[in-house]
């Protein structure tokens, strides 16, 4: 929340009859060790009681909630020479994101530290966790049909769902998401009341409304006009960058975008594909511009990296990087599945997000993308995508065109593996006229295609559809997962 936000939120706590197990109001700060221990006991009273956010309140009068001021500056303060936020941060486990507020409020000064709960695992402050009872702060090891309680808690609310901002009014709610675009992109008709635009933007779960409105995470990363805007979505804008050769050295161009993903994805889209090499062919004595990777592996790798994205990691979004000899496609997050099983199988963190961007055309129907990133690459004759995982990322690499003969084993053994995995999901199976097809090898040179498929039954990843047969010359292969 902005300090404008936070002081309207705060009015409403100071409504409250009294303390809550996530609301503590404190008049002035008496030792760091009791932020700490107050944090815990904020974080998991919220957890209990359902609450997104613990609120540790300072310049507040404890029994009557009046307005008292504190001396207490958080973000100015140091336990030594460390800052005591980051101080605070590496005592706390499991890391949570907190924010401090500092503001004048009837002309005297207040700081909130405000924290995101934790949802099914106790916080504790320096290897104890804490809980409120009333107004007191006890161990939480002292009350395990509590802990228990924060253990067994259904998992956290998905991102879709939690909100991205809160108390706007309607005109801002028009003013920050693209409403033209939402009915455009859903081919409706725009409504003719800006009644009937919110109703409609709240039956899709893009806002919600209570008091005033709130706009869900959804409705920002889809149709936000400024992610920046949104200080919980501002990193979570696609980078394109451009290299001038096959590394890192010398960078041509470098753009963040700015608008959701559902406003600018063609646009994005457009502008990787401008920045990629081409080819010129000749088709009936006209001279063609052909592009060198296909647009639809772009964009189903594209897509792929916005909705399969782990939101959970802070300060990251997804990264486009062209070379002069490949694309990479990183996205924050492992994969639910292993890539290996990329091609038959489907699993997204973001169902939500998911259903939506299919809805308007964006991506494709569930598990069938990549199986049309290998099928074109194959068509345009390229090497095998590959997808790699990292610590904390998944990376999609498409790589310029490439003869057989300068391919690495692996590469050999990758394109193998996939286009009998494609063959497989489309109701057919590898033959070695079938991978000689894949790589345009003659058909004099078969031995070659079976020393591939050897090379890749060898990894086990392929395999014999009938082990028991002796003919080698209508052998069939399936995926070793089949």
């Amino acid at each position: 929340m902005s300090n404008e936000d936070i002081k309207l939120f705060l009015n409403q706590l100071l409504k409250l009859p009294k303390e809550s197990e996530w609301v503590e109001f404190k008049h002035n700060y008496h030792s760091l060790e009791e932020v700490g221990e107050l944090l815990s006991a904020l974080l998991n009273g919220a957890c209990l009681n359902n609450q997104k956010h613990g609120y540790l309140i300072f310049g507040i009068e404890n029994s009557t909630h009046r307005i008292l001021g504190t001396d207490f500056k958080p973000t100015q303060h140091k336990k030594g020479n460390e800052e005591i936020i980051h101080w605070l941060a590496q005592r706390l486990n499991p890391r949570v994101d907190f924010f401090v507020h500092e503001f004048e409020k009837e002309g005297k000064s207040v700081a909130i530290f405000e924290i995101e709960a934790t949802r099914n695992q106790p916080v504790d402050f320096m290897h104890k966790a804490y809980i409120r009872l009333g107004t007191i702060t006890r161990l939480l090891s002292e009350f395990p049909e509590k802990e228990r309680k924060i253990w067994n808690k259904e998992p956290h609310i998905p991102f879709e769902k939690e909100i991205a901002l809160s108390g706007v009014t309607a005109d801002e709610v028009i003013a920050l998401l693209d409403t033209q675009a939402f009915f455009e992109l859903l081919k409706l008709p725009y409504p003719t009341s800006r009644n009937g635009v919110l109703e409609k933007l709240q039956s899709e779960q893009l806002i919600e409304r209570n008091v005033q409105y709130s706009i869900a995470n959804l409705g920002g990363i889809l149709f936000a006009k400024d992610l920046t805007k949104f200080s919980s979505l501002a990193r979570k804008a696609p980078r394109v960058v451009v290299y001038k050769s096959n590394n890192k050295i010398e960078t041509l161009k470098d753009q963040t975008g700015v608008k959701g993903y559902a406003v600018a994805f063609e646009l994005l889209v457009n502008f990787i594909n401008d920045q990629l090499p081409t080819n010129e062919a000749i088709k009936s004595a006209i001279r063609e511009t052909v592009r060198v990777y296909p647009e639809i592996a772009v964009r189903e790798l594209v897509a792929n990296a916005l909705i399969h994205q782990d939101f959970g990691i802070a300060g990251t979004g997804p990264m486009i990087e062209i070379f002069s000899d490949r694309i990479e496609i990183t996205n924050p997050g492992l994969p639910l599945i292993t890539p290996i099983r990329f091609i038959d199988e489907y699993q997204s963190r973001n169902e939500a997000l998911a259903a939506f961007m299919r809805r308007i055309g964006i991506c494709e129907e569930k598990g069938s993308g990549i199986d049309k990133v290998i099928a074109y690459s194959e068509i345009f004759q390229l090497p095998a995508p590959d997808f790699i995982m990292s610590e904390k990322h998944t990376k999609a690499v498409l790589y310029a065109p490439k003869a057989l003969n300068a391919m690495e084993k692996n590469d050999r053994i990758r394109a193998c593996n996939q286009h009998c995995c494609l063959k497989y999901v489309s109701n057919e199976k590898m033959t070695n006229q079938s991978l000689r097809d894949r790589f345009k090898i003659e058909v004099q040179n078969s031995a070659i295609a079976s020393r591939i498929i050897k090379e890749t039954i060898e990894e086990a990843l392929v395999k014999d559809d009938d082990p028991n047969s002796k003919s080698r010359k209508y052998a069939s292969y399936i995926p070793f997962w089949a």
